[in-house]
């Protein structure tokens, strides 16, 4: 264990520089006395790594030391297995890349390592294709040349076109700043600012691309997460907006919540059903989320959501009345 642990320590200042021993102990997930101890063995066997003091200190590689650091024990190896069964590589253009990659590990393993490794592989699958009901999970269709056009930009750190369809509007080119890609649940985005604003753009709806050579004016480094948890944020408390009150059996209140952008306040009525102040992104999402409860939920208010609902009904009912 305490080998990983020197070859991590290791890799991490080779690749993110100068860190205080606080930050390696969480990374680690050991005590700050730990980190020192282990600073003291690698010194101690050659390791050129020297601690800076001062309000921003921390340890550091001395520039341009180089070792080979290979060895992968049998979880490493496991855990570089089981990612080339993930679709996230497919949604950014690098499915043949990670298969590619995944041969050479699997090459690169001592041979007993290989065949437990692959054995245990086989017997975890990660996001399959299809649910328990056989529904078949949609991937998105995006062509390699548009992907790889906008993850070369966002490497180098290049400003993008893209002709870009927004939802019901016509397909328009735009002038981007990329910061990075994400990928929620098979579906990519390209996170990006325009005119200093932040914005956030679907891959699937991305007609084309093309990458400027004029460098992209955005920070050197960036906290995709915490960009992400931001730009979630904005989507839920922006656009228009619409709070509805509905009255829903208890057997069905957690499947109206989680769609539900947030529930201002709850109570229950006399026959026990519950009464709820709900908010949703817009009025189809709201009419959309009410529907899938059928009569397991009656909007009250507010009065077009209700006449809307009545008649998506009446309409499907019509199409469903017996013949004369």
């Amino acid at each position: 264990m305490r080998a990983d642990r020197l070859v991590s320590l290791v890799l991490m200042l080779r690749r993110r520089g100068r860190l205080s021993a606080a930050t390696l102990a969480r990374e680690l997930e050991v005590s700050t006395r730990t980190v020192l101890r282990d600073i003291e063995a690698l010194s101690a066997a050659g390791v050129p790594v020297y601690a800076e003091r001062g309000r921003h200190g921390g340890f550091a590689l001395l520039p341009g030391f180089q070792t080979e650091l290979t060895g992968l024990n049998h979880d490493e190896a496991l855990a570089l297995l089981v990612a080339g069964s993930r679709r996230g590589a497919q949604v950014f253009g690098l499915g043949s890349a990670l298969a590619s990659a995944m041969l050479k590990v699997v090459d690169a393993l001592p041979e007993d390592y290989r065949d437990t490794a692959a054995d245990a592989a086989q017997r975890l699958l990660i996001d399959p294709e299809t649910d328990l009901l056989s529904r078949r999970v949609a991937a998105e269709e995006i062509p390699d040349t548009i992907v790889a056009e906008v993850r070369r930009a966002v490497f180098a750190g290049h400003k993008l076109r893209i002709h870009y369809a927004a939802v019901d509007q016509a397909p328009k080119w735009r002038t981007v700043d990329p910061i990075g890609l994400v990928t929620v649940h098979d579906q990519g985005y390209l996170l990006a600012t325009m005119s200093g604003a932040d914005r956030t753009y679907r891959l699937s709806r991305v007609m084309a691309a093309e990458e400027l050579d004029e460098p992209a004016q955005r920070p050197d480094r960036v906290d995709l997460d915490r960009a992400w948890q931001q730009r979630s944020t904005q989507f839920r408390t922006g656009g228009d907006q619409v709070a509805v009150l509905v009255r829903v059996d208890p057997a069905r209140r957690d499947e109206l919540t989680a769609t539900a952008l947030a529930v201002r306040s709850e109570e229950t009525d006399a026959d026990g059903w519950l009464r709820l102040e709900a908010t949703f992104q817009d009025p189809r999402h709201a009419e959309w989320a009410l529907w899938q409860l059928a009569t397991n939920a009656e909007a009250l208010a507010p009065q077009w959501l209700r006449t809307s609902l009545r008649d998506r009904a009446v309409a499907i009912a019509s199409c469903y009345e017996e013949a004369p």
